[in-house]
């Protein structure tokens, strides 16, 4: 909290933070009225609402389908294999979805020839780069993502689900009368926290996916920092900490908001 102070100062490296002059809400207001602040948060929040959308519900599906799973040998492959990327560095995985995706040497290139189709540049079209960032990071975190459902699953009363099983209940009449009002509150729980990180996309996976041909959809608030903020000949560190500051306090106001309105729908909260 105390180098947030610079967002409100001309900052300079030699006089400190303190001895720096105040700049009162300049550097916001900069940021406010700039020409790409409407376009950079556009791309803010289409890729994050798009990324909650769509990942949010994949590890639960994976946890019901896994909990219903009777032969270990195999629920234990399935869950290595889903959650073994999640440990993959975010360099490799570029890597790997920059390769994978090529038009020229991919594989998906490749089976593309077969049937006499040409697979268009993917990372060149400015339209694909959300699609790409999401769905690689599906593939990449369901897996470990899906744990602690599990974990919140295996505490259901199995009493429950042997009455429904005397009551003739199907394996999804069960999962939708028991195992998910049962992790419900883990949901809520977990949906709230993601509400906080909308604006926090994973700055390192964004700036390697980018490249000037999809520059126009996929510069974000973190990467418009790190350029304009600190990779330009004159770094200003003030003008990067207050478009920081800006975004967690974004944040911060969307947590209170969420977990509002899920206390006065009944649900669960985090405070």
């Amino acid at each position: 909290m105390y180098g947030a102070i610079i967002s409100f100062k001309d900052y300079n490296i030699i006089k400190g933070v303190w001895d720096s002059p105040w700049a009162g809400l300049k550097h916001f207001d900069r940021f406010i009225n700039s020409y790409d602040f409407w376009r950079i948060m556009g791309n803010t929040l289409t890729l994050s609402l798009y990324h909650l959308v769509a990942s949010f519900p994949f590890p639960i599906m994976l946890a019901l389908g896994l909990n219903y799973i009777r032969h270990a040998r195999f629920k234990k492959t399935i869950q290595m294999v889903t959650y073994a990327p999640h440990f993959i560095s975010i360099v490799v995985m570029v890597g790997i979805v920059l390769q994978f995706l090529s038009p020229r040497t991919g594989p998906l290139a490749a089976i593309a020839s077969w049937f006499g189709w040409e697979l268009p540049n993917m990372m060149g079209d400015p339209e694909m780069f959300k699609s790409v960032y999401v769905w690689s990071g599906i593939w990449q975190h369901t897996g470990f993502a899906c744990i602690i459902y599990l974990a919140a699953l295996a505490g259901v009363d199995p009493a429950l689900h042997e009455a429904a099983i005397m009551d003739g209940a199907s394996k999804v009449r069960r999962i939708w009368h028991i195992d998910i009002p049962s992790i419900l509150p883990i949901i809520v729980i977990l949906l709230i926290l993601d509400m906080g990180r909308i604006f926090d996309l994973g700055f390192e996976k964004v700036l390697l996916l980018q490249n000037p041909l999809n520059a126009r959809t996929s510069e974000i608030i973190d990467t418009y920092v790190y350029n304009v903020g600190l990779q330009s000949m004159m770094p200003n560190f003030s003008y990067a900490s207050a478009i920081g500051l800006f975004k967690n306090v974004l944040a911060f106001i969307l947590v209170l908001t969420v977990n509002q309105i899920s206390k006065r729908v009944g649900q669960s909260s985090l405070w």
